[in-house]
């Protein structure tokens, strides 16, 4: 194989992960790549390992661009299995493991994908539903099963090597199943060219640095957990990984393996924050943490600046892509109610209700384009069209979903989803401003606002709120205080108690198990 010095490479336009992976086993053999605590294996074995993956799928059938869908707990097995499928010159489907039996065997026939590494807890709770499965092969990822195969064993014979695969920029990288409770989720399809820019510009943005060491705790079926990986794997570094986030654990880990990078839902930073031993753990090995996928607070981005080493980084973006926003928090301590800025030729407007421009400023529905927009969705065109927006030239623009206003610096304020917007009376209600005044009561803990059907103003708020620790909450003197501080369009109808609100593997409030609460009630 050629030598590669992979600074140089990342420099192209557009490359290709299996030379970078190739590279670092020459320049780095030793190096630790992957480490999930059970299992850990140097750079010259994950590539060779890859490799047989990879040459193995081929093997069987696999096709450029078809999909390989993976199924279990984040494991050193489970980044070789995708690392395997993009080598091959296939797509990576991760599936998501909170999904039900019939969400899981609809997103495999959606993805077209012959092969399934699975692992056997989930393979026991598929066969057991009763669901029809499609006639995937099965690869178990931890132990052979009567008629599945252990990786291991199924992989091709130690030294083989894939053959060239042709792919190129607008060949599928992965296909990420977006979270949902009813239905099948809807397939975001990734570009290799949209995944290969994550990487190159990861020096730039902190994303990958040569020699790093990344701590992930977030499930490698999430974009959360990917927008890491991948610059890692591309820089070289090497990636510690945890299948289930615990505080101790993730303090122990951090500090043992001089963690340099870390990405973080907000629900574990505050957790983190929480945690009683906090600061007997040595994090000064710190120097990029990362955060997305939820409404982080300005006060826990404050807390975690006073409290962790190194700088602070917010995402905001989606996974179907658009525009991509950056708060370098350590930078800009006054913009902390903010998502920062658009990023790496980003850019994002805001367009009215009938989905007019607006003008600088205004606030309204955030549309952004970038270049790590998604190809579109997996089978689902016309889902496609209605998440896109056309300007004036017919160049497509991605609709966010979040209602907001660009400041005049150019920073960038959320103040909700727009589907979670309330009409009330005819005034729109953005439920994070309830919200907000909710947290800033006495003994709240944590609160949730959501629109329900009126017949009186066709939608009225009804807030949830969970008490902190030790505390009793008195919803009538509560209900009144935060209305008090609201405006007379904005005040809650009612308030409710819950022990804890329901959340996604990665922190987002699931509204529509609130809103099941308030039917079944």
């Amino acid at each position: 194989m050629k030598h590669i010095d992979p600074a140089r490479y990342l420099e192209q336009p557009f490359g290709q992960i299996a030379d970078l992976i190739n590279a670092h086993a020459v320049n780095q053999p030793d190096r630790i790549a992957l480490d999930d605590s059970a299992e850990k294996l140097s750079w010259a074995e994950t590539a060779a390992l890859v490799n047989r993956i990879a040459a193995q799928l081929q093997a069987d059938g696999l096709q450029k661009g078809q999909a390989v869908a993976i199924l279990g707990t984040t494991t050193v097995r489970y980044a070789l299995a995708y690392l395997g499928a993009i080598v091959a010159g296939g797509c990576a489907a991760p599936l998501t493991t909170s999904a039900t039996p019939k969400q899981l065997a609809n997103m495999m026939r959606d993805s077209g994908a012959m092969h399934l590494f699975i692992d056997s807890a989930k393979r026991v709770e598929l066969l057991e539903s009763g669901e029809e499965l499609p006639p995937l092969k099965h690869v178990m990822l931890d132990q052979a099963a009567d008629d599945a195969p252990m990786i291991f064993d199924w992989m091709a014979d130690e030294g083989a090597r894939p053959a060239e695969t042709g792919v190129g920029p607008k060949d599928p990288y992965n296909i990420i199943y977006s979270s949902g409770t009813t239905g099948t989720p809807k397939g975001i399809v990734h570009s290799r060219q949209m995944r290969w820019y994550q990487a190159a510009v990861g020096e730039g943005t902190g994303y990958g640095k040569p020699g790093q060491v990344t701590l992930l705790s977030t499930p490698l079926y999430s974009n959360t957990t990917l927008a890491l990986f991948t610059p890692t794997i591309a820089y070289g570094g090497t990636i510690v990984m945890m299948g289930k986030f615990d505080c101790q654990r993730w303090l122990e880990l951090a500090q043992e393996h001089r963690a340099s990078h870390t990405m973080l839902v907000p629900v574990q930073y505050q957790r983190l924050m929480d945690y009683e031993g906090f600061d007997d753990y040595d994090l000064g090995a710190m120097t990029h943490k990362y955060c997305t996928s939820a409404p982080f607070s300005a006060e826990l981005k404050a807390e975690v600046l006073e409290r962790m080493p190194g700088g602070l980084i917010e995402i905001y973006s989606m996974t179907e892509g658009g525009v991509v926003c950056l708060l370098l928090a350590h930078e800009h301590p006054d913009k902390l109610h903010t998502v920062g800025i658009a990023w790496g030729g980003s850019e994002v407007i805001t367009v009215d209700e009938r989905l007019n421009r607006l003008p600088a400023g205004e606030m309204g529905e955030l549309v952004g384009r970038s270049q790590t927009m998604m190809s579109g969705y997996q089978n689902q065109p016309e889902k496609t069209a209605e998440a896109s927006w056309y300007d004036e030239n017919g160049d497509r623009w991605q609709r966010m979903g979040d209602i907001g206003k660009v400041d005049a610096d150019g920073f960038i304020t959320l103040m909700g989803r727009s589907k979670d917007m309330i009409i009330s009376g005819g005034f729109n209600i953005y439920p994070r401003d309830l919200e907000e005044a909710l947290m800033a009561q006495p003994g709240v803990a944590d609160a949730a606002v959501i629109g329900v059907a009126s017949r009186q103003w066709g939608e009225t708020p009804v807030g949830f709120v969970v008490a902190e620790a030790g505390v009793t909450l008195d919803l009538d003197a509560l209900k009144a205080a935060t209305n008090a501080d609201l405006g007379k369009t904005q005040r809650l109808s009612e308030l409710r108690l819950i022990d804890e609100l329901p959340r996604s593997h990665i922190g987002k409030i699931l509204k529509t198990e609130l809103r099941d609460l308030v039917e079944a009630s």
